[in-house]
């Protein structure tokens, strides 16, 4: 004859159920999420994506600052973007024969290069260049817009330049993006654009340009385009949520576009009177420094930046960027 089960019995079938299921769900999240990023094997230490070289060489500078004389003609972007990156060693000091590289542009906005809201499409292809002639197997070129992902990749003039170069142009999509453990104070978890982290070597492409609640953005901040979900929660802590992501992700290398900047109303600009020529590009390997510095270019001081002095103190570079080898060519 059969006996119903007491509810002792039932509350330890459910709980064993319980157990189960969950068992299957935290191993099924480590399994998806490549390496688990510490899911599986939680620990305290942050986890962190680093492409930096472990070598440094003294021959070679720390910040090469690429500039147009005055009173000489302008040089074109390629001279200016070849001259800081061989300051810096050339670029097969960064990438290896067989690299897949990602080239990480500003491509936020739907505008046009004269506006300087993204990064001048003529420094994006002379990068792409120098990856695919110090032998990259691949190189591609990916970005999280704001606006509509297709217009920004189009009337930013990257897409074409890019692709016209062999490179692959990778617009944004849901199927690309990963919840990821990033352990920073503000971003903990978060959707992660993959292909801008699944790579051998990532080289940070920003445009220097004024930003309305960072006060600057380039270098450190060019990272909130590996971000999916809604970044614009982040900016009650702008400046936590850049040093999170600059700590995530640390670059092999950073090349600045600084030929045309817009001095106000950024991020996204739209008036070319709000923008001044500068004929100028800059490489490091220190995102750090590369804000330090180039928020002069706007006027800016690094002790109104916090995000460059939580940075500093986070120790991924120096905000003290005129202690390093300078060499401006």
């Amino acid at each position: 004859m059969f006996e119903p089960p007491s509810r002792r019995d039932v509350l330890k079938r459910v709980g064993l159920a319980g157990g189960v299921l969950a068992g299957s769900a935290v191993l099924g999240r480590a399994l998806w999420d490549k390496g688990g990023f510490g899911a599986a094997t939680s620990t305290a230490a942050r986890q962190v994506r680093d492409y930096r070289l472990a070598e440094r060489s003294p021959e070679h500078a720390e910040l090469a600052i690429a500039r147009g004389k005055e009173g000489d003609p302008p040089p074109s972007a390629d001279q200016l973007v070849r001259r800081a990156v061989d300051a810096m060693g050339g670029m097969k000091r960064f990438v290896s024969r067989g690299d897949v590289v990602v080239i990480k542009p500003n491509i936020g906005w739907d505008r046009m290069p004269i506006h300087a809201a993204n990064t001048n499409p003529d420094v994006v292809g002379t990068v792409v260049q120098l990856a695919f002639e110090a032998g990259a197997k691949r190189v591609v070129v990916a970005d999280g817009s704001c606006n509509d992902a297709h217009r920004c990749f189009q009337r930013s003039g990257i897409w074409r330049k890019a692709h016209a170069l062999g490179a692959e142009v990778v617009l944004p999509a849901e199927h690309r993006y990963r919840t990821t453990r990033m352990k920073g104070e503000i971003l903990d978890e978060w959707p992660i654009f993959t292909t801008l982290v699944d790579a051998d070597k990532v080289i940070n492409v920003p445009v220097a340009k004024h930003h309305n609640l960072a006060k600057y953005t380039a270098a450190m901040k060019n990272w909130y385009g590996v971000l999916g979900g809604r970044r614009n929660r982040l900016h009650q802590n702008i400046d936590v949520s850049i040093a999170d992501l600059a700590t995530f992700m640390r670059p092999t290398l950073v090349v600045v576009d600084a030929l045309r900047v817009l001095m106000r109303n950024g991020p996204q600009g739209g008036n070319i009177d709000d923008t001044k020529v500068m004929n100028t590009v800059f490489a490091t390997v220190d995102q750090v420094a590369a804000d330090a510095f180039g928020a002069t270019l706007i006027g800016q001081h690094r002790d109104n930046l916090p995000f460059v002095k939580m940075g500093h103190e986070r120790g991924l570079g120096t905000m003290y960027w005129e202690n390093l080898r300078v060499r401006e060519v």
